[in-house]
């Protein structure tokens, strides 16, 4: 996780590495472990240069998404709060995974495809349209 993190932050992870998990991965990795990194604040600069540097545009139809973001963040938080003191981040991680958060439409239970791929999600914080989030 630190070196994927590490790739991230760097610019240097290649595009196609940056899948569903590797995205749920460097959020444990900086929840967890980058105390000097505030997640909400930070992760979406960190997103957008990560974006910039592999080859994609930050756009109203493409690269960062807020909401996205935001609700994985703090899926990722709640998750990990739940999980026992000491548990090594690999096994948060692999319990993650096969969490609901590890499906990558996870947000479909909470959003319409048309909120949730709206240009106002990408661009800001939208509240879930079909229910609630459960943290």
């Amino acid at each position: 996780m630190a070196a994927l993190g590490a790739q991230v932050l760097g610019g240097v992870l290649p595009k196609a590495a940056w899948t569903h998990r590797a995205h749920l991965a460097v959020a444990v990795w900086v929840t967890a472990a980058r105390p000097d990194i505030v997640p909400a604040r930070d992760m979406p600069g960190i997103i957008r240069a990560y974006n910039v540097a592999s080859g994609t545009a930050n756009t109203d139809t493409g690269g960062y998404h807020e909401t996205i973001t935001l609700a994985s963040l703090r899926a990722v938080a709640a998750f990990l709060s739940a999980q026992p003191h000491g548990m090594p981040p690999y096994a948060v991680c692999n319990a993650l995974f096969d969490s609901p958060y590890g499906d990558k439409d996870w947000l479909l239970s909470h959003w319409s495809r048309d909120v949730l791929f709206s240009v106002s999600a990408r661009c800001r914080w939208v509240e879930p349209d079909k229910a609630p989030l459960p943290f």
